[in-house]
């Protein structure tokens, strides 16, 4: 199993000419009817023994993390934390397997997290900012040492929590914000997924992977307090606030297909259905409401999916030119 960045490496070693990768793209690109850019691909598993590598480190782990609370429950998130990095220069930095890349990324973070909390039995506002900013610096020293992509992306959020963290324990009342907050927070890390993206245009290298985390990442920020706002979770149903949904799903996935990133699209799923279906309910479609609602939906977002290519021509067509430049290349 090889990915593009692979095969750039290989072009720039000598083992291959650009001229020959370029036609391997093209007839791949033609077997499967599309091109990698439209694809959204990102590296997750690149075989079974991916997956038997994370069963054994988490066996592994969680005996040395076991054996460490024995002796304080912050000895066992250091411990935790030490025995991931000594996996990752292995399976990671030698053996590059993407499944363990991620798993041992987040067992490593959760346990530079969790070590402040361990200090008191009911953590504060101040240990949770001194959790955030310690994990924001261990995922920056490891994305220089092994890169793995979603390093950037748990960074982010890490060091977004903590400012979060450090303004509700300076303002307590900043706490009734906390949806707004999450939303600039949401807008942010969808810059900074945005710069990564623009970065790598025809998405050939690890850059792609790095935005493609930080939109998974950024999607649920930007849409729960959007929807929430609405009251869609609380039972609030009705004509109007159906419309508003719909309406807000579309012009999410009008900025999904232009960016193209689905993230969006997938995150904001949830409350598209709920409303449907609470809506048929109200008119007295109980027995039928989620059913229809899947049919309507799910036929929808094939429909767009088979036709993602040209709906992203159409949808560009209306994207300043200046902007188009710092968006995924059109080569369907």
């Amino acid at each position: 199993m090889y990915t593009d960045e692979d095969l750039n490496t290989a072009v720039d070693s000598g083992v291959f000419t650009q001229q020959a990768v370029d036609n391997f793209r093209n007839q791949v690109a033609q077997l499967q009817n599309t091109v990698a850019v439209d694809e959204e691909n990102f590296r997750l598993i690149s075989g079974f023994n991916d997956v038997f590598v994370v069963i054994a480190s988490g066996l592994l782990l969680a005996s040395i993390a076991w054996l460490g609370i024995k002796i304080s429950p912050v000895a066992g998130a250091l411990a935790l934390s030490a025995a991931s990095w000594g996996l990752s220069e292995f399976f990671v930095l030698r053996r590059r397997m993407a499944l363990p890349a991620i798993a041992l990324l987040l067992t490593f973070l959760g346990g530079i997290f969790a070590a402040p909390l361990a200090f008191n039995e009911h953590p504060n506002e101040i240990s949770f900012v001194i959790s955030g900013i310690l994990t924001a610096i261990a995922a920056r020293v490891h994305w220089m040492r092994f890169k793995v992509p979603i390093t950037v992306a748990a960074g982010t959020a890490a060091g977004l929590a903590c400012v979060l963290a450090v303004i509700v324990s300076i303002y307590p009342y900043a706490r009734t914000w906390i949806l707004p907050m999450l939303f600039v927070a949401g807008l942010v890390t969808f810059a900074l997924a945005m710069y990564w993206d623009s970065a790598d245009r025809s998405r050939q290298t690890r850059k792609s992977d790095v935005a493609f985390w930080l939109h998974l990442v950024s999607a649920p920020m930007i849409v729960h307090p959007i929807f929430s706002s609405l009251g869609i979770l609380q039972g609030v149903e009705s004509l109007y606030s159906s419309v508003i949904v719909v309406a807000l799903y579309v012009a999410l996935a009008m900025v999904s297909i232009a960016v193209d990133r689905r993230a969006i699209m997938v995150s904001a799923l949830v409350y598209v259905i709920y409303a449907f279906s609470s809506l048929l309910e109200n008119y007295g479609m109980i027995s039928y409401s989620f059913a229809v609602t899947g049919v309507c939906i799910g036929a929808t977002l094939l429909l767009l999916s088979a036709f993602w290519q040209t709906s992203r021509r159409k949808v560009l067509m209306l994207v300043p030119e200046p902007i188009q430049l710092h968006l995924p290349l059109l080569k369907a």
